[in-house]
């Protein structure tokens, strides 16, 4: 059976952090994106979404409102058993969808994963362009002033 199949995205529950935290911390360790906590989780749950493909949960992805006009795609993780089926894409477009509908014009991705977010329609940014995200964010980063991601914007008017 095929994972895209019965693949469904829908929000985060109390049910899914463990298997969230499983999957965003096996990228932390090979040093792809930042770790979080079971209490970080717990706290923005609200701002998470999973793909589920009815038995597990084999992606998640957040979303973290910086500025009326910007918000932040962060801790986008696809389970092993699922990389290359599209899970991703999915939860991307799904979160674009959602900043269009709350009428926020901007999308970012900090990522090393420039070729996948070119393919959901994100353009290379300079990072100085994003005070709201440096000032926010970046300036208590562990990875700052050394920090070698990527930034990418979507428009969501044209996504």
């Amino acid at each position: 059976m095929s994972v895209t199949k019965t693949l469904t995205v829908r929000q985060a529950t109390m049910r899914d952090v463990d298997q969230m935290l499983d999957i965003i911390n096996q990228y932390a360790q090979q040093g792809l994106m930042l770790p979080r906590t079971k209490l970080s989780v717990c706290e923005h749950l609200q701002s998470f979404i999973v793909a589920h493909d009815g038995e597990s949960v084999i992606g998640v992805a957040g979303l973290h409102i910086l500025w009326e006009d910007l918000a932040e795609i962060r801790s986008l993780a696809i389970a092993e058993k699922a990389k290359g089926m599209g899970v991703g894409k999915q939860l991307v477009l799904h979160l674009v969808e959602q900043c269009r509908l709350l009428g926020i014009n901007r999308v970012l991705a900090l990522t090393y994963q420039k070729a996948f977010f070119e393919k959901c329609g994100f353009r290379v940014v300079a990072k100085e362009t994003l005070p709201q995200k440096v000032w926010k964010d970046c300036i208590n980063c562990s990875k700052l002033p050394m920090c070698d991601e990527i930034a990418m914007i979507v428009e969501t008017a044209t996504a």
